[in-house]
């Protein structure tokens, strides 16, 4: 009993010195129990869906990858390897829903399979035009094109200013420069329409592959209407 009143008072002592109270820690113990009860039921959210009418999985994903940031920590302490496992568990039930799904992802850089590059793009209020510009990775122009502001999708045939279709692979940057009354505004990236392929955690990060090849963070993805 001394032994711990004297620590006690040391670190009260120490706490007055240095004006700045610690802040109580949290044991491994209660922080695991806390988080296996938020999994569990998060689990049983996704489980127990209707099949007919499934969840929006974009809030899961979300708080997934808030808590997969303390996946690298929870992994180093054995008495919570079993929240890391449920974890990956969610990881694979999210990334079924995903899988095959049309999305758009915002990317500047898109490799050009031979396929016409199919995209849309977020449009500010007041914006009255908008000219896409695609240049190659020595930054030289490729195309340039006024685009219709009366459709919310467009497209690249892969056209060129040489006439000439691009070798199949090849890496171009997107850029679209928005104006108002004829003054510059600022460039925005497109969202490319392509398919998901796969859904992986990245050190904490919730990442997709494509069909067109473009690998994104979650958060800039969106599935298609």
């Amino acid at each position: 009993m001394s032994t711990v009143s004297a620590a006690s008072n040391t670190q009260a002592t120490s706490q007055q010195q240095s004006g700045v109270a610690k802040e109580p820690v949290v044991s491994p113990e209660r922080f695991g129990e806390e988080f296996m009860s938020f999994i569990q039921l998060l689990t049983a959210q996704v489980r127990n869906q209707d099949p007919l009418s499934p969840m929006d999985s974009t809030q899961f994903v979300e708080q997934l990858a808030t808590f997969s940031n303390l996946e690298q920590q929870v992994v180093g302490n054995k008495s919570l390897e079993s929240i890391a496992t449920m974890i990956g568990d969610l990881h694979s039930m999210l990334a079924s829903e995903w899988l095959g799904q049309r999305v758009s992802v915002e990317t500047s850089w898109v490799p050009y399979s031979g396929d016409a590059v199919d995209f849309e793009f977020d449009l500010p209020d007041g914006v009255d035009k908008a000219v896409l510009a695609v240049v190659d990775t020595d930054g030289e122009a490729v195309w340039s094109q006024d685009l219709d502001m009366s459709k919310a999708a467009h497209s690249w045939n892969g056209e060129t200013l040489t006439g000439q279709k691009p070798a199949t692979d090849t890496l171009f940057e997107f850029g679209i420069s928005l104006y108002q009354d004829g003054q510059y505004l600022g460039t925005v990236a497109p969202r490319i329409f392509t398919e998901v392929t796969d859904v992986a955690s990245e050190n904490g990060t919730m990442r997709v592959g494509t069909t067109s090849r473009v690998s994104a963070d979650m958060s800039a993805v969106r599935k298609a209407e």
